[in-house]
């Protein structure tokens, strides 16, 4: 078994933890309100804009002996630069102000995820980041495209309003390769434990992060 298999067979459990957040059902069937996706681009915004920080943190963090990783992470630091903005021009697409959102505060678990990604590089092991990596390409590789087509079906709103969801959820079918043959060239075995933690760690910080979504959480965006 390959060691991107074992990854996926050891995050299982908390894989389907995270994706049985009631409103990640309650998307998919159609029982939501704009200002629950609204909720979700706010907090998506507070860790999206991190990625590139903490790509860098990671390649800068990475021993000589992984130049190849490093190369990998620059690359990738090139197609993630300046998604956060996809994020909030949809926010205001759905009529929300776009500039408030961006000064606004995340949530706890937003910001928790967040501090343990930045921890996690400068503190345990830089390889750490790629449990994040997992976590936030594979569910959007399971789930964005169904998410922004019942949304966009419930609201009537725009192809517009859902640039960060399907261009992910795209963008991120062919990174999941690249991540699959990354993973695959991680040979030492305190590498892959500390890989298998992280995704186990992010998968229910970032369930946190859906199980905390309101509606009313948008109000101070309203334009």
């Amino acid at each position: 078994m390959s060691f991107y298999q074992q990854l996926q067979s050891q995050t299982e459990a908390s894989r389907a933890n995270l994706l049985s957040a009631p409103i990640i059902d309650r998307c998919l069937r159609g029982d939501i309100v704009m200002a629950d996706y609204v909720a979700f681009l706010c907090q998506a915004y507070h860790h999206v804009k991190h990625t590139t920080p903490l790509l860098m943190a990671t390649g800068a963090r990475l021993p000589e002996s992984k130049e190849w990783l490093r190369n990998a992470v620059a690359e990738y630091i090139e197609e993630e630069l300046g998604h956060q903005e996809w994020i909030l021009n949809d926010i205001a697409v759905c009529g929300y102000d776009k500039e408030k959102a961006r000064v606004s505060k995340p949530n706890a678990s937003a910001e928790l995820m967040v501090a343990y990604a930045y921890d996690t590089i400068n503190r345990v092991n830089p390889l750490g980041f790629f449990g994040m990596v997992l976590v936030l390409e594979g569910t959007s590789v399971r789930i964005a495209e169904q998410v922004a087509n019942s949304m966009q079906k419930v609201t009537g709103l725009p192809d517009e309003a859902f640039s960060y969801l399907r261009s992910h959820g795209e963008v991120d079918q062919e990174h999941i390769k690249i991540f699959e043959n990354l993973m695959n060239r991680m040979t030492e075995p305190e590498d892959q434990a500390q890989i298998i933690h992280s995704a186990q760690m992010f998968y229910q910080l970032y369930g946190n992060i859906f199980r905390e979504l309101a509606p009313e959480q948008v109000g101070s965006l309203a334009s």
